[in-house]
């Protein structure tokens, strides 16, 4: 997984019926966009995770906008 500052991520729940957490990527600590990443969730909560097996990740860039 290749993430940049200012990415959104989804991380699914851990647990059967657990909600899925959403966040913004503030710093990426690994080589080459790779983990761990600290992230704010929606919830105001702010944590270092480094992805695990069987971790499932949805990392979408928020690409700049272009002048007209």
């Amino acid at each position: 997984m290749e993430a940049r500052v200012g990415d959104r991520i989804t991380m699914a729940g851990e647990h059967v019926g657990q909600r899925p957490r959403e966040g913004t990527i503030r710093e990426v600590r690994g080589e080459a966009g790779g983990p761990p990443y600290v992230v704010e969730w929606t919830d105001g909560h702010t944590g270092l995770i480094h992805p695990g097996p069987g971790s499932v990740l949805r990392c979408e860039h928020v690409e700049a906008d272009t002048p007209s």
